[in-house]
C-alpha cells in the first residue's frame, strides 16, 4: 500500500493511493488498522506533505562502493552515520531552497528511505523487517562547501531548511534489496544504480542503528547514495535556481522538487 500525508481544505489528512486517486483514511501512524472515510481526492487537488513526521532523521554516508570511489578514501568497515535536522524535512513538489549562507555548491543525492514503524532497540538483523513500516524516496541535499571545506564535518551542510525532501508516499509492500534508483536533473539521468549494490543492506542498517540508539516510530533512515553526485563530476554540477530534481525508485515512485533561491 502507498500511504500519503497531505493537506486539503484546511486540514492535514492521511490517505491510500489507488489508481491515481487518494482514498482518505482515519489512521494513527503507524498502526496497522485504519478505516476509510469515504472521501476521495485527486492528486492535483492536494498539497503533498512529507509522508511522516520523524522524531529523528538518521542518514548513512558512503554506502555504495561506486560512490566511495568518487572521492573518498576507502570502503567503511562499519556504517558511517550522521544526523540531519528535522527542520530540513520537506515534501514532494515543494521547493529545495538554496540558502543565503551557502548557495553555490548544493548537491543532490538519491536515497532509499526506511520508515520505522515500531520502537526498537538491540534487534537482530533477521528481526529488522518486522520493525519497518515501509519505504519512500529521499534526496539528501548537501551544501558541499560547508561539508567538505568550511566545516569539515557534515551537520550544517546536510541540515539547511528543505535539505531533506522525502515522498511522495510510503510504500509498504516492496522488497528493498533490489530496486533501481535514479536521480534525474532537468531531464538528464545523473545517478542510476540499484539498492542491491549497498555495502550495508536495509536490515543490517536497522539492526546496527538499533544497537546504537533507540529507533522510535516514524524515524526515517536515509540509506546512502550511489555514484554520480554533482561534486564528483568534472566539471562539478551543482543545483541552481530553476532546476527540477527527480528521485525515482522502482516500486515506489518519483519524488520531484524544484530549486529556488532563499529570498
Amino acid at each position: 500500500m502507498k500511504f500519503l500525508r497531505f493537506f486539503s481544505d484546511g486540514k492535514i489528512r492521511y490517505g491510500i493511493l489507488k489508481e491515481n486517486e487518494i482514498l482518505e483514511i482515519n489512521w494513527k501512524p503507524f498502526e496497522k488498522k485504519f478505516e476509510y472515510t469515504g472521501k476521495i481526492f485527486k492528486l492535483d487537488e492536494i498539497k503533498f506533505l512529507p509522508p511522516c513526521e520523524p522524531p529523528n532523521i538518521i542518514a548513512l554516508g558512503l554506502n555504495y562502493k561506486e560512490h566511495v570511489e568518487e572521492g573518498w578514501e576507502k570502503v567503511p568497515e562499519y556504517p558511517v552515520i550522521f544526523l540531519k535536522a528535522t527542520t530540513s524535512l520537506t515534501g514532494h513538489l515543494s521547493p529545495i531552497i538554496l540558502p543565503k549562507e551557502a548557495p553555490d555548491e548544493v548537491d543532490y543525492e538519491c536515497e532509499l528511505v526506511i520508515v520505522i514503524g515500531k520502537k526498537c532497540k538491540n534487534i537482530k538483523e533477521e528481526e529488522a523487517k518486522e520493525f519497518i513500516f515501509g519505504y519512500t524516496c529521499g534526496n539528501d541535499v548537501s551544501a558541499r562547501d560547508c561539508q567538505l571545506k568550511k566545516d569539515k564535518q557534515w551537520a550544517r551542510g546536510k541540515s539547511f531548511d528543505t535539505f531533506c525532501p522525502i515522498g511522495p508516499w510510503i510504500e509498504t509492500e516492496i522488497d528493498p534489496m533490489n530496486l533501481r534508483i535514479k536521480t534525474i536533473l532537468n531531464g538528464k539521468v545523473m545517478q542510476d544504480s540499484n539498492t542491491s549494490k549497498m555495502i550495508f543492506n536495509v536490515y543490517e542498517i536497522v539492526s546496527y542503528l538499533s544497537r546504537q540508539m533507540t529507533l522510535l516510530p516514524g524515524t526515517i533512515i536515509l540509506t546512502g547514495t550511489p555514484s554520480g553526485v554533482g561534486f564528483a563530476r568534472k566539471p562539478p554540477v551543482y543545483l541552481k535556481e530553476g532546476d527540477l530534481v527527480e528521485i525515482e525508485i522502482e516500486g515506489i515512485g518519483t519524488l520531484k522538487n524544484f530549486v529556488i533561491k532563499e529570498k
